[in-house]
Order: C-alpha cells, then sequence, then structure tokens
C-alpha cells in the first residue's frame, strides 16, 4: 500500500506542478500588452540604430581602403615615372657617349687622312 501511496502523492504534485506552469504562462504579458509593444519598438529601435551604425563603419573602411589604393597607384605612378626619368637619362648618357665616341673616331680619321695628303 505504501508504494500506491506513493504513487498517488507524486502524480499529485505532477498535476500542481502543471497547474502553477499554466497559472505562470497566463499570468505572463501578452504580445498585445503595451508594455510589451513598448519594449519590442525598443528594441528594434536598437537594432536599428546598430545596423546604422554598422553601415557608417562599412562606409568609412570602404572609404579609407578607397583612399589607400589611391594613395598606392599615386606611389607606384610616381615610382614609374622616376624609373623611366633614370632609363630616360641612361639612354641619353649613352647616347652622348656614343656621340662623343663617333665624333673623336671622326676626328682621327680626318687627321689620319690630313696626315695621308701631306705624305703624297
Amino acid at each position: 500500500m505504501k508504494n500506491l501511496k506513493e504513487l498517488s502523492e507524486r502524480r499529485a504534485a505532477a498535476a500542481q506542478a502543471k497547474e502553477q506552469l499554466l497559472k505562470k504562462f497566463e499570468a505572463a504579458p501578452k504580445p498585445s500588452d503595451p508594455d510589451m509593444v513598448a519594449k519590442r519598438a525598443e528594441r528594434e529601435a536598437i537594432a536599428a540604430a546598430r545596423e546604422a551604425r554598422r553601415a557608417d563603419r562599412e562606409r568609412s573602411l570602404q572609404e579609407d581602403f578607397a583612399l589607400q589604393i589611391a594613395e598606392a597607384d599615386a606611389i607606384a605612378c610616381a615610382a614609374s615615372a622616376e624609373a623611366d626619368a633614370r632609363e630616360a637619362d641612361a639612354r641619353n648618357r649613352i647616347a652622348r657617349v656614343l656621340t662623343d665616341e663617333a665624333e673623336r673616331k671622326a676626328e682621327r680619321d680626318r687627321r689620319y687622312a690630313a696626315r695621308k695628303a701631306r705624305q703624297r
């Protein structure tokens, strides 16, 4: 008999717990309750502000990235122009050396021809 008494007590306790749980859910505020509507609106406003801050941060990062790309392009263009100038200077120097050598050779040939002309 002791088992039956324990069983009935456990069933009663379970039923009472179930009732208390139902009462708790019935007492909970409904979604249409003004306080709940206000809280939901507040959460939505906070979420919208958070999204706006995230969008501003993203836009700022993109602007910074675009600025860095522009700076990198400017540096690359300057480096390219400097390299082109050095290359042009080297070509000019080579051309001057070749021209000077050609003039020295022409002068040497002229002196040689003049010497041969005097010998005849």
